[in-house]
């Protein structure tokens, strides 16, 4: 358990890519299983613990110790998990046993039921060290926020192994913890691990934003262009009468939507893009879309109001037969045949933009035809679908961004390596009458920034602060005093959760403008605007 903690201490803290995946393959190469194998399941969040929930916790921590005073411990370090493990009264006199194994920690917590597991947690965190807690805390809230994506673990294991990612991904959804039989490939102790399972996920092609120099250097006539659509990037895979529906880093998200999955009467493993509505008759906004994310469980009305469907760019398999390595212009070509014997209410085909040079596509990309489309895809003729982000076959050539200049209103603590700087931060822009100007909330962006920037934000949230809401502070902002935020964000959706009426698509801060007076700031009527 130890060797788990301290990877987790040394991960938060190393911020560079390279840095946590050297971490991560050492890791793997030298911890025997199966505990390498239980901690690759919690980074990729693929370890359930049913038996102790976040809530649980709160109500063990305040048995031994005032609840006011973890009130304010907890809003102090902004970490639930690093507020008990440093908090956490042992018993007097007590003395751990000896140090617990990782998977001698998953075994107890899985073995014990909803009744005792709150007893078997506080047992486990008395045995513990500070940075054991914190770790064994980690594996219950099922939260690492360690900076370490499921690929990036993946990609570690590729390095271990010294095979291709691809290999790893295409595996996976066959696999379970602890994984001993992968460790045993990649280790060279063994064949690589033979999948009976069905309708597994393929690895994704990428695409590589447009540079300033790109367009420049590529024949206009090597590519095809489609609407990018600002929907979820998913797979749809059917096999042997199993139906996965995959986003697009493999997490298979079928339950959320069961209208969609109940239509994929195919033997094929399709990408495109899931949207909302009737493909024959209109297109869902990305608020309408949001109706139907991040649902366990989703209601026959929910599902009538915001019907799923796939708008399909590309077919990786049909009937058994692998189509990756052949080129983007054969595949498109057995895609339109294939979608056209699907249901047109569930399924339908990505179009083509029509253009004979970058000049006139920009101008297309500036004046789409629906308000969810939010860019153009260039795809070469000659492309084979491959893993990952290669150069030069795929690039994605975005609308430029609204901008908007908004007050700074509520700062909050951030987590993790921000939980000592106010760093989350809403925004708001001016409505009202003339002489009776009030702000109105219309965001929230918590990146964007420079970290020589956050510093100087959170002194300013600090020095300007007129009222405290726990870890959240109100700051001075009237039209006389105020920080105004240039805020970048990429399309707006009219709300009625908010008061403004609005509500941003992708907001960041994309410059601090200490120059400009808040009564200078934007008014409502200017997003509004953008609505119509």
């Amino acid at each position: 358990m130890n060797r788990f903690a301290e990877l987790l201490d040394r991960l938060v803290l190393t911020p560079s890519r390279n840095g946590k995946l050297t971490l991560l393959t050492d890791y793997f190469r030298s911890v025997e299983d199966p505990d390498r194998g239980l901690a690759l399941a919690a980074i990729t969040g693929d370890l359930n613990i049913a038996a102790v929930k976040p809530a649980m916790l709160r109500a063990l921590v305040v048995e031994r110790m005032d609840s006011v005073l973890f009130g304010y411990s907890y809003d102090y370090v902004g970490d639930l998990a690093e507020t008990v493990s440093l908090v956490w009264p042992q018993p007097a006199g007590h003395i751990a046993d000896h140090a617990p194994t990782l998977a001698d920690v998953v075994g107890k917590l899985q073995a014990a039921s909803r009744s005792d597991g709150p007893k078997v947690l506080a047992r486990l965190l008395d045995d513990a060290s500070i940075s054991a807690r914190f770790a064994i805390i980690k594996l219950v809230t099922g939260g690492l926020r360690i900076g370490v994506s499921a690929r990036l673990a993946k990609q570690a294991l590729a390095d271990l192994g010294q095979v291709d990612v691809a290999e790893i991904e295409e595996l996976w959804h066959g696999l379970t913890p602890p994984y001993t039989e992968l460790f045993a490939w990649l280790e060279g102790k063994a064949d690589k691990p033979r999948s009976a399972a069905l309708a597994l996920f393929r690895p994704v092609m990428l695409s590589n934003a447009v540079d300033d120099n790109d367009l420049a250097k590529l024949d206009p006539a090597d590519y095809a262009a489609e609407w990018k659509w600002d929907g979820i990037r998913v797979q749809a895979v059917c096999e042997g009468g199993v139906r996965r529906l995959y986003s697009r880093t493999g997490d298979d998200v079928s339950g959320a939507f069961p209208d969609l999955a109940a239509a994929m009467h195919f033997e094929a493993a399709l990408d495109g893009e899931l949207l909302v509505g009737d493909p024959r008759e209109a297109t869902g906004t990305f608020s309408d879309l949001q109706q139907r994310l991040n649902r366990k469980s989703v209601s026959p009305k929910i599902q009538q109001q915001y019907p799923a469907f796939m708008r399909c760019y590309d077919a990786l398999q049909i009937d058994g037969e692998d189509l990756r390595a052949l080129p983007f212009a054969e595949r498109r070509k057995r895609l339109e045949a294939f979608v056209a014997t699907l249901d047109p209410s569930r399924f339908d085909l990505s179009p083509f933009v029509e253009f004979s040079d970058w000049e006139m596509l920009e101008r297309l990309r500036g004046t789409p035809p629906h308000p969810i489309i939010e860019g153009v895809m260039l795809k070469r003729w000659d492309s084979p679908y491959l893993a990952g982000r290669p150069k030069g076959p795929w690039f994605k050539w975005k609308r430029d961004p609204h901008t908007v200049d908004a007050v700074l209103m509520y700062a909050q603590r951030g987590h993790g390596k921000r939980s000592s700087f106010y760093s989350d931060y809403t925004f708001g822009v001016w409505s009202g009458p003339e002489g009776a100007e009030e702000l109105v909330p219309v965001g929230k962006a918590y990146f964007g920034f420079t970290d020589e920037e956050l510093k100087e934000i959170d002194k300013y949230v600090r020095d300007n602060t007129i009222e405290r809401f726990g870890p959240v502070r109100s700051v001075r902002a009237d039209r006389n005093n105020g920080l105004v935020l240039e805020v970048a964000f990429e399309g707006l959706n009219r709300s009625t959760r908010h008061k403004s009426g609005v509500a941003m698509r992708f907001p960041r801060i994309s410059r601090l403008r200490w120059d400009k007076p808040a009564a200078e700031a934007d008014r409502i009527e200017t997003l509004q605007a953008m609505l119509d």
